[in-house]
């Protein structure tokens, strides 16, 4: 008895093995092995290590509105967590009603970038950190009166000390930006339903979206969506319909940078629209379509802009858990 046991328990586990390889291969490896499933945490900076302290800091600066000058618009008023950490109109609206001229970036997974905002200004999210802050058209604040106002409050400079242990006046511009990098650093979204395929699952995504992901390939898109992130951080020339922006020439000046703009990710694309620098596409299947003929100098028919949207809405991962803070 107890062999007939073993033999069925040897047979049931052959089965196993056999079924979860057929699972592991849908003919579709080679394009498979492109692609890089999202970690669950970006690389971190020498200079910023990621703490508690630090992380439940930032997270408090980030809605918190009195480092405006209004005192009514936090990094949360544009980097709304239930609009995909984005703000879903066109051009963000700023202090005074003020609108900018670009369309506001997701913070989702954005400690992954090698560049910050649109035209690569900055390099890493604590150079991006305090730019919002004293931008005319966004939050109009001095960064001394924004510290002044933080160092009001206990609570805050409990909070900068707890963050800054070895410091006598850790309420800095420095710390601020730390601290609002660190929490940002915490917003990803892995385990998208095209992570869990690329680790095995084949019926993770549908046979459309892997079809989408055929089309992305051969299409060239992922020239510059590439890697974990689905972005090369790199600079390219696009003439967006409606945009007269001249991009990253805003920033060095020269001939060759007008028009170009840091590569977007594509990770949860689907709902962080609209999209484009100046945000005047509205739909997913038109920035497909604005892609091919801008990028690629290509026409797709409707199946193929189908399919590449099909695969596109897998790359949405869970939302980050995070707290709305009591503030003082």
């Amino acid at each position: 008895m107890h062999k007939r046991i073993d033999v069925l328990s040897a047979i049931g586990v052959t089965l196993l093995f056999a079924t979860s390889a057929a699972q592991a291969s849908d003919g579709l490896e080679d394009y498979r092995q492109r692609f890089e499933p999202l970690p669950h945490l970006p690389p971190l900076p020498a200079d910023n290590s990621q703490t508690d302290e630090k992380v439940e800091l930032g997270n408090m600066l980030f809605f918190e509105p009195r480092i405006s000058s209004s005192g009514v618009i936090s990094c949360a008023t544009c980097h709304n967590p239930a609009l995909g950490w984005s703000d879903r109109i066109p051009r963000a609206v700023g202090h005074n009603g003020q609108v900018g001229e670009r369309n506001t970036p997701t913070v989702l997974n954005s400690g992954f970038l090698d560049a910050q905002f649109w035209d690569g200004r900055e390099p890493d999210l604590e150079g991006q950190a305090l730019g919002p802050i004293q931008a005319d058209v966004e939050m109009a604040m001095q960064l001394d009166h924004a510290l002044e106002r933080l160092a009001e409050f206990d609570l805050y400079q409990n909070k900068f000390s707890a963050a800054y242990p070895d410091q006598e006046d850790p309420i800095s511009a420095d710390n601020l930006a730390k601290a609002l990098a660190a929490f940002q650093r915490t917003l990803n979204t892995p385990d998208a339903p095209f992570d869990r395929y690329l680790r095995g699952d084949m019926d993770a995504i549908s046979e459309q979206a892997k079809n989408g992901m055929v089309a992305f390939v051969d299409n060239g898109c992922i020239a510059c969506h590439r890697g974990p992130n689905f972005t090369d951080s790199q600079f390219h020339a696009i003439q967006v319909p409606g945009s007269k922006d001249l991009g990253r020439y805003v920033v060095t000046g020269e001939e060759s940078d007008k028009y170009r703009f840091r590569t977007p990710s594509l990770r949860n694309v689907a709902v962080t629209y609209p999209y484009m620098n100046n945000g005047a596409t509205p739909t997913l299947e038109e920035a497909v379509a604005v892609m091919g003929q801008e990028m690629l100098g290509r026409e797709f028919d409707e199946a193929t802009i189908d399919d590449i949207t099909a695969f596109l809405h897998t790359l949405t991962g869970e939302m980050p858990a995070f707290e709305v803070p009591a503030l003082p």
